[in-house]
């Protein structure tokens, strides 16, 4: 609950800040949203290796591999960083940049979920046989 308070004083802060700054400087409003937005993930990191921990050892105890566990870290983190990285863009006014990275975070999504498609397969062609 502490953390929260933290990032909602923040968020709310640097909007305001932001909007004063747009008018004249937007350059650095759009630094002060990157400034706000790093401290606040600064503040949630421990709160993201808490989970990570805690998936491996449930993994562990349900005798599942890190090889099935892997890509879905992978690709909930490659969306939250392609989310991020997309409003960053929307908010510097780079809808065009925006999209493409959009794109990108999805294809890469594809890309490390893969073994974890196959690992899928497998299973369902071992259950038929």
């Amino acid at each position: 609950m502490e953390v929260m308070v933290k990032l909602a004083a923040v968020g709310v802060t640097a909007v305001v800040l932001s909007a004063v700054l747009k008018k004249n400087t937007p350059e650095l409003a759009l630094l002060l949203a990157l400034a706000a937005g790093l401290w606040m993930l600064f503040l949630v990191a421990d709160g993201l290796g808490a989970v990570v921990v805690l998936m491996e050892e449930l993994a562990g105890q349900a005798g599942l591999s890190e090889v099935l566990l892997e890509p879905v870290v992978k690709t909930v983190a490659l969306s939250i960083l392609t989310k991020l990285t997309v409003e960053i863009c929307r908010s510097a006014g780079e809808g065009g940049v925006a999209a493409f990275v959009e794109t990108a975070g999805a294809v890469l999504a594809l890309l490390v979920a893969l073994p974890l498609v196959r690992a899928v397969a497998q299973l369902m062609g071992e259950l038929l046989t």
